[in-house]
């Protein structure tokens, strides 16, 4: 891919977390899910022309913003890896996550897995998260790797090169009935002197 398209797909990505991140009040110690097809990217049916340079430029975006707001993020694997996720050792030993043992490789597990492993200071693979937000690009299903309750969030942009985009971010459950309250009522001050 030209390097001028490759630019294109970095600042989209990156403009999309930067409005998922947003909308999810992300911070530390909070945990994004990114899956992404850069087969789809390309214009291709997902998992079957893999780029690394997509991947590249797609982690690049990300990690852009990523810092920004320092909130952890994992990469979803592809199916012939179970759908694990790549992320930091430190991340998964803090949110006691059960360890999967495979390295991820274009051919098994994706470009974009594959990518992040080997940029990431100390990866590991998850068997499964519960992250804060996600972003799927190219219909990965990232869906059974988010929180109870997922909020559709609809991005200013809809797709990075050919692939479409979704995303979303969670919420606790609302619990209770019709008498529930879900916030402290805010406390008026007496204009009263005494």
């Amino acid at each position: 891919m030209e390097k001028e398209e490759l630019e294109k797909i970095r600042e989209q990505v990156a403009e999309i977390v930067e409005e998922v991140a947003g909308a999810a009040q992300l911070g530390p110690h909070q945990l994004m899910v990114i899956g992404a097809s850069t087969s789809e990217v390309a214009g291709k049916r997902i998992g079957t022309g893999g780029a690394e340079d997509i991947a590249a430029a797609i982690y690049t975006g990300i990690d852009q913003v990523r810092s920004k707001y320092g909130f952890d993020v994992a990469f979803q694997c592809c199916e012939h890896l179970n759908r694990a996720l790549v992320l930091e050792r430190a991340v998964l030993e803090r949110l006691g996550l059960t360890e999967v043992a495979a390295v991820p490789v274009p051919k098994a597990g994706g470009s974009m897995a594959a990518t992040a492993y080997r940029r990431f200071a100390s990866p590991c693979l998850a068997e499964t998260i519960e992250a804060h937000a996600g972003v799927d690009i190219g219909e990965t299903l990232i869906g059974m790797h988010l929180r109870r309750v997922a909020v559709p969030f609809r991005p200013s942009i809809r797709s990075v090169g050919m692939a479409r985009v979704t995303a979303a971010w969670t919420r606790p459950k609302l619990i209770g009935g019709e008498r529930a309250v879900y916030a402290l009522p805010q406390v008026q001050e007496s204009s009263n002197c005494e």
